[in-house]
C-alpha cells in the first residue's frame, strides 16, 4: 500500500525547533493511519521535504546554484538534479 497524504495541520502552540516539529508530525502521522499499512515513510518524509528545502534555499540565494549548493553542502551537480527531479529547474 502507498504511503496516505495526511494533513499536516499546526497545532495551536508548536514546538520551537524543527526537530520537535518533526517529532510532532511524525506523532501525527502515524495516528492517522487508523491501522492502514504504510511503507517507504523514509523516503516519502525525505521527498515531503526536500522540494521546500530546495525551494527556500534557491529563494534566499536569488536562484544562485552555486551558492545554494555550498549552503547545502552538496555539489551543483547534485543540486540540478535534485532542483529537476522537483520541476524547480
Amino acid at each position: 500500500m502507498e504511503n496516505k497524504q495526511v494533513n499536516f495541520s499546526a497545532p495551536a502552540l508548536m514546538p520551537v525547533t524543527l526537530r520537535e516539529n518533526i517529532t510532532q508530525i511524525m506523532k501525527h502521522y502515524f495516528s492517522n493511519l487508523k491501522g492502514e499499512e504504510t511503507q517507504h515513510i523514509y523516503d516519502f518524509f525525505l521527498e515531503e521535504v526536500e522540494e521546500p528545502l530546495l525551494t527556500a534555499v534557491m529563494r534566499y540565494t536569488d536562484n544562485n546554484q552555486s551558492e545554494a549548493a555550498r549552503l547545502l553542502n552538496i555539489s551543483r551537480g547534485t543540486l540540478r538534479s535534485k532542483l529537476k527531479k522537483y520541476g524547480l529547474l
